[in-house]
């Protein structure tokens, strides 16, 4: 009699596994007719009937299923080694992660999705992704990061949502996206950041989606960059209305997006028309050599003055001495 069964919730085994008992009843004996011929066909049925396991089962602590590693809420320090590589979603919310190593994920070749959320995450190595060419969906929401290497995302050039929330982020690099064409959505809201970069989004040309109020942005000249882009995308940014000023007493809890050229008037760098930029270009060497011909005009006429001087003066004799 063929019994099937599968892992229980105390020891779940990985997605789609499910293993195969034959039950011979209590009369079989070595003396019946063709017993080692049964045997040998039990045997080869069960590896011919009993599918495949994923190169790596599923954690004790975790629970697998239709491609989902699901390890939420574990009290886990460490992300878990040896996870099933077939998996497309790993979910680790909730859990005491503090660190992401070199090569944490190297395995998980086909991930779609990866879930931090809620971890005392702190620092990330900067190979920690590599592996995930296949990621579309990073989670590092609420989380204790300050900085992020401007390579960490190098190795996810497919990702298309990145959220970064609730953490302590202090500046972002406008090296980070470069790594990130394809990114749709982008989450930074309540975080620290004052400002950001000129280029920061000149690397974002996919980006439809962007969070950036809880941030103590600092209206100043550093934020000019962000003043402009917000000027030609905020339907981009559905809460453009709560991205206001932090640290500028007359601009306090004011909108940047309300804010007119004139609040940046002295941080516009004047353009120059093509008369003036020649000028400004030939003014430096037209300069130079005027002051080398007036040094020269002016050394000539000091030499010259002193040789007539010294031509026309009479020397009086010296008393005592005898005019001849």
């Amino acid at each position: 009699m063929w019994i099937l069964f599968q892992g229980g919730p105390e020891r779940p085994m990985a997605s789609g596994t499910w293993a195969w008992a034959l039950l011979l009843p209590a009369t079989h004996h070595r003396s019946c007719p063709g017993g080692r011929r049964q045997r040998a066909f039990t045997v080869l049925a069960l590896f011919l009937f009993l599918p495949r396991f994923p190169a790596s089962s599923c954690p004790d602590v975790c629970n697998c299923s239709s491609g989902k590693i699901n390890c939420v809420d574990r009290r886990l320090r460490f992300v878990p080694l040896q996870l099933p590589t077939n998996a497309t979603a790993l979910l680790l919310d909730y859990n005491r992660i503090a660190t992401l190593r070199n090569g944490t994920f190297a395995a998980q070749r086909v991930l779609r999705q990866l879930c931090l959320g809620n971890n005392v995450l702190a620092s990330i190595h900067r190979l920690a992704l590599v592996g995930l060419q296949e990621l579309q969906e990073l989670d590092l929401s609420d989380n204790s990061l300050s900085l992020l290497h401007p390579e960490t995302f190098l190795p996810v050039p497919t990702l298309q949502t990145l959220k970064l929330e609730n953490n302590r982020l202090l500046r972002l690099d406008a090296e980070l996206p470069r790594a990130l064409p394809h990114l749709k959505a982008l989450f930074v809201h309540g975080n620290a950041l004052t400002s950001l970069s000129a280029g920061f989004f000149e690397s974002l040309p996919a980006l439809s989606y962007l969070t950036l109020e809880d941030n103590p942005w600092t209206c100043s000249c550093a934020l000019w960059p962000l003043f402009l882009w917000l000027g030609k995308n905020r339907e981009k940014v559905p809460e453009a209305n709560s991205v206001t000023c932090k640290r500028r007493a007359s601009l306090v809890q004011y909108p940047i997006s309300a804010l007119g050229n004139e609040s940046f008037a002295r941080c516009q760098t004047p353009r120059m028309n093509l008369p003036s930029y020649a000028f400004f270009l030939l003014i430096g060497p037209s300069t130079f050599l005027a002051s080398i011909c007036v040094g020269i005009l002016l050394g000539s006429l000091a030499v010259a003055h002193l040789k007539l001087t010294r031509t026309g003066s009479c020397a009086w004799p010296r008393a005592g001495t005898r005019l001849r």
